[in-house]
């Protein structure tokens, strides 16, 4: 199941849904990280942007037999296109050159000053994690916003694409500190999400993929690991981890009339 490479870090993460509690704690300590604008109403869903995503599914069946999960979506950081290019969707189609695939991580990157709006990754991505920007950040400074804003990630202007991008500043965090103890190889658990870090239920790993020590790279290799729309080929490295049938037969979308449909919870 598990695809491995030659040379360079894959980086990615598994996510138990067997441990998930739909708190969304990972939801908002990606937008406390990643300097992701809060509206003052967050229920105009119009002008609210969420990088990680949080969706709860039922089996359907009727009380005493219910059974529900909820799964985190972040970018599933997919590394093929399905119809056997060498990269995802939204990187084929971006005209601006304003996302690529890092080869030395694996991580899909978007750079918000290249990005010229057309939403063509957006409508490209079948994850639907790609959020355009309608309207300028909120982060007025009289309510004292301002002041939780990470000097670390640029906020995006309006009219460009935002994503997840695996909290790559900490990535580039993590290296400079291992160069300056004159490493060259990061050890696993000095770069990890801020989504993976704040799970009270510890329910996210993250780490390299082609590392076989990582502990990601052992739970990708489950027999209960999962990816979701596995069958259109995206070759995601974000994983999934659940012992109920139901929810990796749901996870692909391939008996759409035997479950309730997806419903969001928060965000």
């Amino acid at each position: 199941m598990e695809e491995q490479h030659d040379h360079g870090h894959r980086f990615g993460m598994v996510i138990d849904l067997d441990k998930c509690t739909g708190c969304g704690t990972c939801m908002v300590a990606c937008a406390a990280e990643n300097n992701v604008s809060v509206r003052p109403d967050e229920s105009d869903k119009q002008r609210s942007i969420t990088w990680m995503q949080l969706f709860k599914i039922t089996n359907g069946k009727e009380f005493p037999d219910t059974e529900v999960s909820y799964f985190p979506r972040p970018c599933m950081q997919c590394e093929e296109d399905g119809h056997g290019g060498h990269h995802p969707t939204c990187v084929s189609v971006c005209v601006a050159t304003a996302t690529r695939v890092d080869p030395n991580t694996g991580i899909v990157s978007q750079i918000y000053t290249r990005c010229i709006g057309c939403r063509y990754c957006q409508a490209a991505c079948p994850y639907h994690a790609r959020y355009f920007n309608w309207w300028d950040g909120y982060f007025p400074k009289g309510k004292g916003l301002e002041k939780y804003l990470s000097p670390e990630v640029s906020p995006r202007m309006r009219g460009v694409v935002e994503k997840c991008t695996f909290c790559h500043h900490r990535y580039m965090r993590a290296k400079t500190q291992a160069y300056a103890e004159d490493r060259r190889e990061l050890e696993e658990g000095e770069y990890v999400t801020a989504c993976t870090e704040a799970c009270p239920a510890q329910a996210i790993t993250f780490g390299d993929l082609n590392n076989p020590e990582h502990k990601v790279s052992q739970l990708a290799k489950s027999p209960y690991a999962f990816r979701l729309l596995e069958r259109i080929n995206t070759k995601p490295k974000v994983y999934y981890l659940s012992t109920r049938d139901w929810v990796r037969k749901m996870a692909d979308n391939y008996l759409p009339g035997e479950f309730k449909r997806v419903k969001k919870v928060t965000g």
